[in-house]
């Protein structure tokens, strides 16, 4: 079992907490065995979307919706599916793992007869924590196996083994490994005390502002490309860099690595290819649309709940800055 520290538990789609069996997934009898079992559980995705059966008649409208997990005992989906099921971890005795069936065309009866497709993050406040985290694992892993059926190498077919966390290349002379890949990407809320700084994107809902955020660089470090991303979106210089926490962010593969900055310049000098508009607000600013609800005015929204943004937005708001 993986202990996480208070900060990490905070964060949304994380906490699944599956034991990832990475020594026994690497033992094809051990992994045909638990295939095998009845107790087993094999979730159900299609084409990056999870499907979701619908609450039975009389259920109560706040109660949690459920992803859908198929029948060991039903042959007709291990010919459907468009590779092996992947195996996830195990939890207690029981093995998880997800089925790819977006080889089915939608409208298929037996897609039809499962449930509804949805999108993680329409799902994602509908579900517990730890069932958002296990949706978010899959999510990126299923999402790492259809970018990279072919090997960056040689291009040559590649196969997957090791319970769908490694493919090879089928090549002999060449045989490549490729592990599951996640882009780290640095997210930050830059402050000068009373006020902080955030930015909006053209696709952003109306009123939307967030925190800044860029992809790490190579020969960088995380402290570097807070600043370097910083001084590029929006023309500030920082200091006191401090690390707050991560999130797995599988749309489609990174991994978000949280800080909190210092201001050290205010001019803002926002470049417009990356960002619509950036702006100062203070802190009476930022509380008030953190306790806004009801139906837009044109006022300031913040990210959304399951984001890292906010929960950076959030702590400094709490002072645990």
């Amino acid at each position: 079992m993986v202990i996480m520290t208070n900060r990490s538990q905070k964060n949304f789609y994380t906490g699944a907490g599956l034991d990832r069996a990475t020594i026994a997934r690497k033992q094809a009898d051990w992994l045909a065995q638990r295939l095998a079992a009845p107790e087993s559980r094999f979730l159900a995705v299609w084409r990056g979307l999870f499907l979701v059966a619908s609450p039975p008649q009389g259920t109560p409208e706040e109660a949690s919706v459920q992803p859908v997990y198929l029948d060991p005992a039903s042959p007709w989906w291990r010919e459907a599916a468009t590779l092996a099921p992947a195996f996830l971890g195990v939890e207690g005795d029981v093995a998880h793992f997800a089925v790819d069936l977006s080889g089915l065309e939608e409208g298929h009866p037996d897609l039809l007869g499962l449930g509804t497709p949805t999108e993680l993050r329409t799902l994602a406040h509908q579900v517990d924590r730890s069932t958002a985290s296990l949706l978010a694992y899959v999510r990126g892993l299923l999402g790492w196996h259809q970018r990279h059926r072919f090997c960056g190498v040689c291009g040559t077919v590649t196969e997957v083994i090791e319970g769908g966390h490694v493919r090879r290349c089928t090549n002999p002379d060449c045989k490549t490994l490729h592990f599951p890949r996640t882009d780290p990407a640095v997210i930050m809320l830059v402050h000068d005390g009373d006020r902080c700084v955030m930015g909006r994107q053209a696709r952003f809902g109306q009123g939307m502002y967030s925190t800044l955020a860029g992809f790490v660089e190579p020969g960088e470090s995380l402290e570097e490309a807070v600043a370097r991303e910083v001084m590029e979106e929006a023309g500030i210089q920082v200091t006191d860099v401090r690390y707050q926490s991560s999130q797995p962010w599988p749309f489609p593969s990174s991994l978000m690595l949280g800080f909190h900055a210092r201001a050290v310049t205010t001019e803002l000098k926002v470049d417009l290819e990356e960002l619509e508009d950036a702006r100062w607000f203070t802190r009476e600013e930022v509380r008030e649309a953190s306790l806004r609800r009801g139906p837009l005015d044109g006022s300031l929204r913040l990210p959304p709940a399951d984001s890292i943004a906010r929960r950076l937005i959030e702590d400094w708001l709490e002072g645990e800055v």
